[in-house]
């Protein structure tokens, strides 16, 4: 959707709803028939963003609550949107250093393609005048581009909640603590945003703590809890296990690589022990390779997997229903396929990523500590450890399943909650 037609939308649908007076009453953060959200989501990469936005969102709306998610995902369309929500596609960039990104799809600079981010997202929000406005993890967005953006809230609609949306873990601790330091991040949260919500706990992880966040800010951050995710039901999971031909007696591991774009060798690992054991795997597999992962790589992987009778897809756009249907997940462990492991309780095998950033391996860690999970070190991973791993972890099933299911996921009732509250103190406005 172009800034041209974004304005007259919203100029045009307020005119239809509103009389002058009510307008009126808009433009002072009154209260109106309507609760606005606006979310903000880089995407530069991979699903977990999207995702996660989405979730929230999903959550977060009914019919008297907007919610409009400005996302660079590509595939954002893929998506089945529901009622009150929808989103404007800013364009997408990819990260080529960690300093350096490019346009995805169309050929400009940089700065170009960030002016046009920074214009969308600046303007998006001056004529939607969201109630409450979610920044997802990058507290001034890709490049500071949301900078504009929370500036022009501070001095023009000071009654906007703005919100730090962040997930458990974003890295090691020292890593951002340095980096934040170095963008002035710190200063920058405690003067434009009002508070900070954690969508993890904060006996499992606490970012305040680890990355010396100031007195002020742990005052204003709110452990929601982790996110979970729609729960699939039974008839759904034997439904989805006919229709790849998946007996009650078989076991079937479903082998995940989130957005693919960097999975391949994860998945490569699992297609290695297949060679290294052709006859003695007693279980029935489905590997997601991602929509990011380089065409070459998937077909490869394609072909191989083909021979030990393991199905290669693309893209699940619910990914969360083949969860369900699997005796085991193996993943990379970010942070939106935990949390859909968790809500279909299903047994998980992790094998993190340790670079750019070891997220994956710090939560792998401490979720392995509170029995949700095991997992298996980057460097470590092998046909034979990989093998005794799945085998073990099939055997203990229902003892996984059993601390899975004590474990609370209260991330959407919390941020549900925290916005009623957040209406009840607009009315008072």
């Amino acid at each position: 959707m172009s800034v041209r037609n974004l304005m007259s939308f919203f100029t045009a649908s307020t005119q239809k709803k509103f009389s002058p007076k009510l307008r009126d009453k808009r433009a002072a953060m009154n209260q109106t028939d309507t609760y606005n959200i606006l979310m903000y989501s880089h995407d530069t990469y991979g699903l977990g963003h999207i995702r996660r936005t989405m979730a929230i969102a999903n959550h977060l709306r009914d019919v008297n609550t907007n919610v409009l998610i400005m996302t660079g995902s590509p595939i954002a369309g893929r998506f089945t949107f529901p009622e009150q929500v929808d989103f404007v596609r800013i364009p997408g960039m990819i990260k080529k250093t960690n300093d350096e990104y490019r346009s995805l799809s169309i050929r400009i600079g940089q700065e170009q393609a960030l002016a046009i981010r920074t214009s969308i997202i600046k303007a998006t929000a001056e004529t939607f005048k969201p109630d409450l406005f979610i920044v997802d993890k990058e507290p001034l967005g890709l490049k500071g581009e949301v900078l504009p953006t929370l500036e022009w809230f501070k001095e023009h609609s000071p009654n906007t909640n703005v919100v730090l949306g962040l997930r458990d873990i974003l890295d090691e601790a020292e890593v951002v603590k340095k980096d934040w330091h170095k963008k002035e991040i710190y200063g920058r949260i405690e003067s434009l945003y009002d508070e900070i919500w954690v969508y993890g706990d904060r006996d499992i992880y606490n970012p305040i703590v680890e990355y010396d966040l100031p007195e002020v800010l742990d005052e204003r951050t709110l452990f929601t809890g982790y996110i979970p995710r729609k729960a699939i039901n039974g008839s759904t999971r034997e439904e989805i296990r006919r229709s790849y031909r998946i007996l009650d007696e078989d076991k079937l591991i479903l082998v995940t690589a989130g957005g693919g774009g960097d999975g391949s060798e994860m998945l490569e690992h699992y297609v290695a022990m297949h060679e290294y054991f052709p006859t003695s795997l007693p279980f029935k597999t489905i590997m997601i390779t991602g929509p990011f992962m380089p065409r070459e790589a998937r077909e490869s992987l394609r072909k191989r997997a083909k021979l030990y009778g393991i199905k290669t897809i693309p893209f699940h756009s619910r990914v969360e229903d083949m969860v369900k249907a699997a005796d085991l997940v193996i993943s990379m462990g970010g942070y939106n396929t935990i949390c859909e492991i968790l809500t279909q309780q299903t047994p998980a095998l992790i094998i993190p990523r340790e670079t750019p950033r070891k997220e994956q391996l710090i939560r792998a860690q401490h979720l392995q500590r509170r029995g949700l999970l095991d997992f298996i070190p980057w460097s470590e991973v092998n046909p034979q450890l990989l093998r005794e791993k799945i085998i073990s972890l099939l055997a203990d099933s229902a003892g996984y399943k059993e601390t899975i299911s004590s474990f609370a996921l209260t991330g959407l009732d919390t941020m549900r909650n925290r916005l009623q509250e957040l209406k009840q103190l607009r009315s008072k406005i």
